[in-house]
């Protein structure tokens, strides 16, 4: 219990409906590639660990800081195309993707820095429109720049061999399971996701976590206390990048693929804006449960909106109401639902 709590940095859920939610959502991503070992499967479930990572880091912004930012798919974007320059280049091998990786944290470190310095003296309204200009700026840079990112298509690119299914650590299956390149790359990810969960758990749990809920509370009392505001701001956006770059890192060795839409898209941001305020916004256990229903809402709500259909097909209207075209409409539906009945979020609520 003592080793539990302090690897939770003091913070753990509290609540036995919380901690079992939680509990329940980690330990399916440990156990799917055995227990749900189709494709489908794993790809939801690793998305679900990157997503996590990258609304976590959001919520380091806009739920302990205060911070409203329409840039953090920037970063995202910035570390997927580091790792997809850098083994496009450069060739297939661990030292590109070290090296594209620390390159995507780094110049997404820079801009936050940049971006931070020159804007967060301006009241919130006009912060989010430089960073929604930033982003846009972003995004035509990257489908310009065709003889560097690929333009519109994208970055198509090899992982190292580590991480293909052709790789296997033994012959045959263990547990009804391939141990090859797939499962490498599924428990790589869900490692490294969890390594940094842990970390963004720490990092506002600790004094400087601390300075950021007081912003958020109260910027001129912080001030008034002696706390430089506008440092720890902007340290708290320098920090959100590099998480998302390497979130964004990921992904890409994930798809072995990276594009504007893929990555940098604005609807991308709204997603990541959902799973923060559905899950709790200042609550990091909140990322994990809206990563979980968002991700999986958008995989299986279509083919089970058109089971239903069909099992109604008999009834008037119904199966036009309920056909899989309609999908986006339900999950709207759903989200105004859950925001309705839980306006601080599931944690929040079940915290409470």
């Amino acid at each position: 219990m003592r080793l539990a709590t302090h690897l939770l940095s003091g913070d753990p859920p509290r609540g036995k409906i919380l901690s079992v939610l939680v509990a329940a959502v980690v330990l399916l991503l440990v156990v799917t590639p055995f227990v749900f070992p189709g494709t489908r499967s794993m790809a939801v479930a690793e998305r679900i660990c990157i997503f996590v990572v990258l609304a976590a880091s959001y919520d380091m912004l806009l739920g302990y800081t205060g911070i409203v930012s329409f840039a953090h798919t920037m970063f995202f974007g910035i570390g997927a195309y580091g790792v997809a320059i850098a083994l496009t280049r450069l060739g297939v091998g661990w030292g590109a993707v070290l090296l594209g990786t620390a390159a995507g944290m780094a110049l997404s470190v820079a801009i936050a820095v940049v971006i931070g310095l020159l804007s967060l003296r301006v009241r919130a309204i006009f912060f989010s429109m430089i960073t929604l200009a930033v982003a846009s700026f972003a995004l035509i840079l990257a489908t310009s720049l065709r003889d560097l990112t690929g333009g519109e298509d994208g970055l198509t690119f090899e992982v190292p061999t580590l991480l293909t299914p052709a790789f296997h650590l033994v012959d045959g299956r263990v547990l009804g399971v391939r141990f090859n390149g797939t499962l490498v790359t599924y428990y790589g990810i869900l490692i490294l996701a969890s390594l940094l969960f842990l970390f963004l758990l720490r990092a506002v749990n600790s004094p400087m976590g601390r300075v950021l809920q007081a912003i958020r509370e109260n910027e001129f009392r912080a001030e008034a206390l002696g706390f430089r505001t506008l440092w720890y701001r902007t340290l708290a956006g320098a920090i959100s990048a590099a998480v998302a770059a390497i979130a964004g890192a990921m992904m890409a060795l994930l798809l072995r693929y990276t594009g504007p839409d893929a990555t940098l898209s604005f609807s991308l941001m709204v997603d990541i804006l959902l799973m923060v305020v559905i899950g709790g916004m200042g609550t990091m256990y909140g990322a994990i449960l809206g990563a979980a229903i968002m991700v999986m809402a958008q995989y299986y709500l279509q083919p089970a909106m058109g089971a239903l259909s069909n099992a109604v097909a008999d009834v008037p209207i119904l199966p036009a109401l309920f056909h899989s075209d309609r999908w986006l409409l339900w999950l709207g539906i759903l989200f105004i639902l859950i925001v309705y009945f839980f306006p601080t979020g599931i944690v929040g609520r079940l915290r409470r």
